[in-house]
């Protein structure tokens, strides 16, 4: 639903890879803006601003060079999107911290724990000669 991981490695991609790779992320459906995945990003000192979760209709370019899906019915839908489109698709897969229970803390640790993954995730998929050193 473009709310919680994917706008997550949105935000970190921006900061982690030059600033003329584009980078969007969209959802399958419409979702609602996360308010942890503000805390865990505001803990990085990154923020999405004003942006709202958006469905892969809104996205304002659809033509990509990768796509990475982090769930598995947005990689289906990545698969069926790009059929007959020369695209390399890659499935990264991330827990949902959504699914945590317990406290506020136990939550925080769950997203917590998506954003290291995606940290490293992008920093692995991505030579060091073309990120930043952003994840220090």
């Amino acid at each position: 639903m473009n709310a919680v991981r994917s706008p997550m490695a949105e935000a970190l991609a921006r900061r982690m890879l030059p600033s003329a790779i584009f980078v969007a992320s969209a959802g399958v459906r419409s979702g609602e803006r996360d308010p942890f995945v503000d805390a865990v990003l505001a803990e990085d000192e990154l923020s999405l601003g004003e942006r709202q979760p958006r469905t892969m209709d809104e996205l304002e370019d659809d033509y990509f060079d990768l796509i990475v899906t982090l769930a598995p019915e947005a990689h289906h839908a990545a698969l069926e999107l790009t059929r007959s489109l020369a695209v390399e698709v890659e499935y990264w897969p991330m827990p949902d911290p959504t699914d945590a229970g317990g406290t506020r803390e136990h939550i925080m640790a769950a997203y917590r724990d998506v954003r290291e993954r995606l940290k490293a995730r992008i920093a692995r998929r991505f030579p060091a000669s073309e990120a930043r050193s952003a994840l220090d």
